[in-house]
């Protein structure tokens, strides 16, 4: 190996662990190892798109939209830095904003179910509801077991009165998450409205 191929396997290296950090929680000590790779090279994109991730799970938006934005300053091609700032600005219903960045991420990477996601709520959200829809049972069909598609879908056929639709979907998001809230929720509101919707 040559002397300048180290420091490349020692950022991979390191953007590794701050992932494996990331994906069991440990968002604090993810965050240190990325700050370190960017006092090291202000550049590192994928570093930039970790942090972002990582402040996005922790609910800091602020900070992680300043990271994402910084990513797709530096390269134009940052399909996670555009969809972190649709999902910021979804969660904040700005859906016009939303659909915007993530267009742009689903055109930079296609077929990515959880960019998919989002762009379907937000479409949904926008009053496109048939494009919403269209596009959320496509991100569904590239990840059929994603219990927050199956609610998002579920919810859009609630609002469109697809009451089977909606039922099918929350008890199949039970079926993989019996915790889940949201769908438990929603079950009950399905039948709340087939009750009002008979009498």
């Amino acid at each position: 190996m040559t002397n300048d191929m180290r420091p490349q396997a020692d950022t991979l290296e390191r953007l590794e662990k701050a992932e494996e950090l990331k994906l069991i929680g440990k968002h604090k000590e993810a965050l240190e190892i990325l700050e370190q790779l960017l006092i090291e090279d202000p550049q590192n994109v994928a570093a930039l798109e970790e942090v972002a991730d990582n402040e996005l799970s922790m609910e800091h938006h602020r900070r992680a939209e300043n990271a994402a934005k910084q990513a797709i300053t530096i390269d134009a091609q940052s399909y996670t830095g555009y969809y972190i700032l649709g999902f910021i600005a979804s969660h904040g219903e700005e859906w016009v904003k939303a659909i915007t960045f993530l267009k742009r991420a689903n055109t930079l990477k296609s077929n990515n179910p959880e960019i998919l996601r989002c762009l379907g709520w937000a479409l949904f959200n926008n009053g496109e509801r048939a494009q919403g829809i269209v596009t959320l049972e496509r991100a569904l069909n590239l990840d059929s077991d994603n219990p927050l598609t199956l609610c998002d879908l579920g919810v859009t056929y609630l609002h469109v009165r697809n009451f089977a639709k909606a039922r099918n979907l929350f008890q199949r998001t039970l079926e993989l998450d019996p915790q889940n809230n949201r769908a438990r929720e929603c079950v009950e509101a399905v039948e709340r409205l087939e009750r009002t919707a008979r009498a």
